[in-house]
């Protein structure tokens, strides 16, 4: 699979931060859609017009990957999971960061344990993240994951302006919002949302004992009742609708990530959605 991506993913990037590196290359008129930080007063008081100064691109990339390892991430049937695909997805995203010579840092975060894997460059630094996924998750000990909690941590981890992947499957606590928009109000954040069809659309299974995995709760439900179906459905749509309100206020670029889709392709087609909306 990486060896496909390599072969679709090819060619130059631009920094997340456009033009922000420290060689001074030149002076232009400001423009309203400027950093009112890049005007360079000396030049504006001498000739009475704004101007702003221009500066060689920093080519050199810090990714974080910001991966939720929480109980309703862990595997719950046959074929694979959201566990899985978040695997997945980390390898392969710090792969194709580390093999540009960009560096790539972790954080591994449940309610029980949080690991910060410090950025490195190389073939080294994928493996130690894939050995650390490879390590089993604790019970997450019958509480909700705190989402807002993994935000803040990933905000005071990423101390340098970076791109930032938050591979979750966002059920958790309320009030991640604000920490989602504080973070990419500095970072460039791709949220990366994982998914499980069966929790789009239940199957018709008849009597079926549900367990929440985040708390243990249990529940007997009975999938084959159209009003129950049709409930869930609306309440479905209305979580879908609400989610990418709230992605979309704090200002980041979210993607839901279904657990039966082509990783491949899939990754291929966020790499062009991202590039046509940082242009």
């Amino acid at each position: 699979m990486l060896r496909r991506l390599d072969g679709q993913l090819q060619g130059g990037y631009r920094t997340v931060s456009r033009g922000a590196g420290i060689d001074f290359t030149d002076l232009r008129a400001y423009t309203p859609s400027d950093d009112v930080r890049h005007i360079d007063w000396n030049v504006t008081a001498r000739l009475d017009e704004p101007f702003v100064r221009q500066y060689t691109e920093d080519r050199d990339l810090t990714g974080w990957l910001v991966l939720d390892r929480s109980a309703s991430m862990t595997p719950g049937g046959a074929g694979p999971g959201k566990a899985d695909v978040l695997t997945d997805l980390a390898i392969c995203l710090a792969r194709l960061l580390s093999g540009s010579g960009n560096r790539v840092g972790a954080i591994l975060y449940d309610n029980q344990r949080q690991q910060v894997i410090p950025p490195r460059t190389g073939r080294t630094q994928t493996l130690r993240l894939a050995h650390e996924l490879g390590r089993p998750v604790e019970p997450g000990g019958g509480t909700t994951t705190d989402l807002a909690a993994m935000l803040r941590l990933a905000a005071g981890t990423a101390r340098r302006r970076s791109l930032i992947f938050v591979v979750s499957d966002f059920i958790g606590e309320p009030g991640w919002e604000a920490p989602l928009a504080r973070l990419a109000h500095r970072h460039e954040v791709i949220v990366l949302r994982v998914v499980d069809p069966a929790e789009l659309d239940l199957p018709d299974l008849g009597l079926v004992l549900v367990e929440d995995a985040e708390t243990g709760e249990q529940l007997l439900v009975d999938t084959s009742d159209p009003h129950l179906r049709q409930r869930l459905t609306a309440e479905v749509r209305a979580r879908e609708a609400t989610l990418a309100a709230a992605m979309s206020r704090a200002g980041v670029a979210a993607h839901r990530i279904t657990t039966d889709h082509d990783l491949t392709r899939t990754l291929v087609d966020l790499a062009r959605r991202s590039g046509r909306r940082r242009g």
